[in-house]
C-alpha cells in the first residue's frame, strides 16, 4: 500500500479559507438542508457480525456495474465538504484515492438542500433510470427516505473492510438502516448550546431552559430551523427521548417553543446565518451546529459551547449509492477509503465535524494537535454517550410534524 502522503494548508490557511463552510449546505432545510491489509473475512462473517450481507434484505436492485472497465466514480456532496489544496482546486485525499487505485472520482459539489435535491433526482430514481451519480451524501432523515422507497442499493460488505472495521459504535446501527447495509457516514453532526461570552455579560448558560425562560436574554436567543435540532434539544431539556417520543411529547415540546416565541424570548429561527448572529453578539446564546463553532473559535475568542447535562443531539451525513448507478464496486472503494484512519484524519482537520472512523485521533494529531484534542471533532466515549438521535418518522408524521414546526417558525 502506497504511503498516504497529501498536500495540506495550514490550519490557519484552512479556517481563513473556510470561513463560510456549511453555509451553501446549510441554507435552505436542517440549514434551511481495496482493504488488503484487513482480514475480515468476506461477507458472511461481516453478516456474523453485525453487517447484513449483500442481498439478504429489502432494498434496491442493483444495475450492472461496469467498474471494471471504467476507472471513475462520480460523486455528488454539498459544498465545503472535502479537503482541498493551496490551490483550492484540488482535493488531495480524492488525489491519493486516484494514484492508489487509478479510479478518477468526477466530483460534483451540487447538492445545497436535502430536499431540493431529491426533488432532481426523485423523478429518474422511480423511472428506474440512472441519476448519472455513482455515489451521493445526504442527510440521515432523507437517506432513511431513499432506503424506504428503494431508491438506493445495498452495499457489498465484501468490499467495505475498512468501513465495517473502523466506523464508531456511536453511529453504527441506526434505527432507519441496522447494521449500515445502505449507508455509511461521511460526518457526523452534533447540536450543543453555543454562546458569546461578551455578550452574555455574566449571565450563566447551562440548559436548553436557560435560553427559553432566562428573562436576561429576552430577544437575544436563536434556534434553528432544522426541526430535529431544535425539537431535539428542547424534548432532552424536557426529560423525553428523542428516539422515542409520541405524539404528545411533540406538541408539548412546540407548545413550550411558541411560549417563548411569543413572549419575545426568541429573536428567530435561523440556518447557518446565525453564525454571524452570534459573532456579533446579537444572539448571546443560540443553538448552533458544532462544526460551526470549531470554526468560529478560531477568529472569535469570546465564542464558546456547552453540552448540556441532558445531552445534545447528533445526526449524520451518509454515503449512498443510487440505483442502476453505473459504477458500485468503484463507489465503494471510494467509501471504504475514507474509513482508512489517515484519509479520515486528513478529512476532519480540513472540515472540522465529527469523524464516523474510531482510532482516528492519533492520527489527526499528526496533522493538528488541537483539532485531535477537541471534544467537539473526535468525541470522546463519555461525550458518546451524551448524544441522541431523532427517531426515523412515517411518511404521515414528517408531514405533520413539519407542518407544525413551520408554523411555530413562520416559515
Amino acid at each position: 500500500m502506497t504511503q498516504y502522503e497529501p498536500d495540506r494548508l495550514t490550519p490557519v490557511e484552512v479556517a481563513a479559507m473556510r470561513r463560510s463552510l456549511r453555509n451553501g449546505r446549510a441554507a435552505m432545510t436542517r440549514r434551511s438542508l481495496l482493504g488488503g491489509a484487513l482480514a475480515v473475512g468476506g461477507a458472511g462473517a461481516l453478516s456474523a457480525c453485525g453487517i447484513p450481507a449483500a442481498g439478504k434484505s429489502q432494498g434496491g436492485v442493483s444495475a450492472d456495474d461496469h467498474s471494471a472497465m471504467e476507472k471513475v466514480v462520480n460523486f455528488s456532496n454539498w459544498p465545503e465538504y472535502i479537503d482541498v489544496d493551496d490551490s483550492g482546486k484540488n482535493h488531495p485525499t480524492l488525489d491519493a484515492f486516484r494514484k492508489r487505485t487509478g479510479i478518477t472520482v468526477k466530483y460534483t459539489e451540487d447538492i445545497n438542500d436535502n430536499d431540493e435535491f431529491f426533488g432532481k433526482i426523485q423523478p429518474q430514481l422511480a423511472a428506474g433510470q440512472d441519476t448519472g451519480r455513482d455515489l451521493i451524501v445526504l442527510t440521515d432523515w432523507l437517506a432513511a427516505r431513499m432506503i424506504r422507497l428503494g431508491y438506493v442499493q445495498k452495499l457489498d460488505a465484501s468490499n467495505l473492510p475498512h468501513a465495517f472495521a473502523n466506523l464508531s459504535d456511536q453511529f453504527r446501527s441506526p434505527d432507519w438502516d441496522p447494521g449500515r447495509a445502505y449507508s455509511y457516514p461521511w460526518q457526523g453532526i452534533s447540536t450543543v448550546i453555543a454562546y458569546n461570552k461578551k455578550a452574555l455579560d455574566g449571565v450563566e448558560v447551562k440548559t436548553v431552559s436557560d435560553l427559553l425562560d432566562n428573562p436576561k436574554l429576552k430577544g437575544r436567543v436563536g434556534f434553528l430551523t432544522e426541526m430535529r435540532d431544535s425539537i431535539g434539544m428542547t424534548m432532552l431539556d424536557m426529560g423525553k427521548d428523542p428516539a422515542k417520543f409520541t405524539n404528545d411529547d411533540y406538541d408539548a415540546v412546540i407548545a413550550r417553543l411558541q411560549k417563548a416565541v411569543d413572549k419575545g424570548q426568541i429573536r428567530r429561527f435561523t440556518g447557518n446565518d446565525y453564525t454571524s448572529d452570534l459573532s456579533k453578539g446579537d444572539f448571546a446564546a443560540c443553538i448552533a451546529w458544532a462544526g460551526d463553532i470549531v470554526q468560529l473559535q478560531a477568529d472569535s475568542p469570546d465564542v464558546g459551547y456547552v453540552i448540556p447535562d441532558s445531552g445534545y443531539m447528533t445526526s449524520t451525513d451518509n454515503m449512498l449509492i443510487p440505483n442502476k448507478a453505473r459504477h458500485k464496486t468503484n463507489a465503494e472503494r471510494l467509501m471504504d477509503f475514507y474509513y482508512e484512519l489517515e484519509p479520515a484524519a486528513e478529512l476532519a482537520a480540513y472540515i472540522n465535524y465529527v469523524s464516523p472512523a474510531a482510532g482516528v485521533q492519533p492520527y489527526l494529531a499528526k496533522i493538528d494537535k488541537s483539532a485531535a484534542s477537541n471534544p467537539l471533532i473526535v468525541p470522546d466515549k463519555a461525550m458518546q454517550a451524551r448524544s441522541h438521535a431523532f427517531r426515523s418518522l412515517s411518511s404521515k408524521e414528517e408531514t405533520a410534524y413539519q407542518q407544525k414546526f413551520a408554523k411555530l417558525t413562520g416559515a
